[in-house]
């Protein structure tokens, strides 16, 4: 179940998505079917950098592929999940290392407890929400 966004929390999201340069896609299928990938596209195609990050490929979406968020070499601003929930935590533990300044779990994805850790560690978070139809419905695109 979604609950509604506050104004607050749409003005804080749509800052750090405005703010937002990178953003590490964990679980980015090279399926085109999948999800994550469509939706790494349209992240593509509003100018994001997006990094795969995936336990098998070279490149996905013309991108190198990273094994885990630790092996990325440079600062990351969001981290958007495509994993199921049962492995939130051990990747919102990687998020917190590398610092980005919001934490995604797309639709399906949640768990609180490491929504609370991320949220303690100064990260924002949203979760159980589709990156791209919020980022249009924020943007307007």
């Amino acid at each position: 179940m979604q609950f509604p966004m506050s104004e607050e929390e749409k003005i804080e999201i749509k800052k750090l998505l405005g703010e937002a340069k990178t953003i590490a896609v964990v679980g980015l299928s090279p399926d085109e079917d999948r999800d994550s990938n469509r939706v790494a596209k349209y992240l593509i195609a509003v100018g994001y950098d997006v990094i795969p990050v995936y336990p098998k490929e070279e490149t996905i979406l013309g991108q190198k592929v990273y094994r885990s968020l630790a092996e990325i070499e440079r600062a990351v601003d969001v981290v958007n999940i495509f994993r199921k929930a049962d492995a939130l935590a051990a990747v919102a533990d990687e998020a917190i290392k590398i610092n980005p300044k919001l934490v995604w779990a797309q639709i399906g994805c949640y768990d609180d407890d490491a929504e609370a850790k991320v949220r303690e560690a100064g990260i924002a978070v949203v979760s159980h929400r589709c990156l791209m139809v919020e980022h249009r419905k924020i943007f307007g695109i």
